[in-house]
């Protein structure tokens, strides 16, 4: 399975993150690429609703199904929704890739539907409206 994130922000922040899931247990591959943040490190996150009628506000708190405390990726205890942190350079631009036990594409841990943000502190920086499926051919 695929899905895709195409997301917007405040001032001309802008993303795209893939998603690949080749069995419906197995890891998911992300793939993000930002251009427009602030340099330095910016939170990662999927939240419970594909809501951003009020802005982030709206989209509700970490995915966190299972009810764990935040954790680092690499955590086995932790939100589902806690990615970590994107890292963009001098220029706006960033980069992440990883691989990811925890989230899914299906079942109960399923991010389709849900919002994806990007923030720095409290503040949301850009937001996916919402997280779809790609149609497999």
């Amino acid at each position: 399975m695929k899905a895709v994130c195409v997301m917007t922000g405040t001032a001309g922040v802008k993303g795209v993150v893939k998603f690949t899931q080749e069995t419906d247990n197995g890891p998911v591959n992300v793939h993000a690429e930002f251009s427009g943040l602030k340099a330095g490190k910016h939170g990662f996150h999927v939240h419970e609703f594909g809501d951003t009628t009020n802005g982030c506000i709206s989209a509700g708190a970490h995915f966190n199904p299972t009810k764990q405390e935040h954790g680092a990726p690499e955590d086995s205890i932790r939100h589902v929704g806690d990615l970590g942190n994107v890292v963009a350079g001098v220029d706006g631009n960033a980069v992440y890739n990883a691989t990811d036990k925890l989230i899914s594409l299906n079942g109960p841990h399923s991010i389709i539907g849900r919002t994806m943000v990007v923030s720095i502190g409290i503040q949301c920086r850009c937001y996916c409206i919402l997280l779809v499926l790609i149609p497999q051919h």
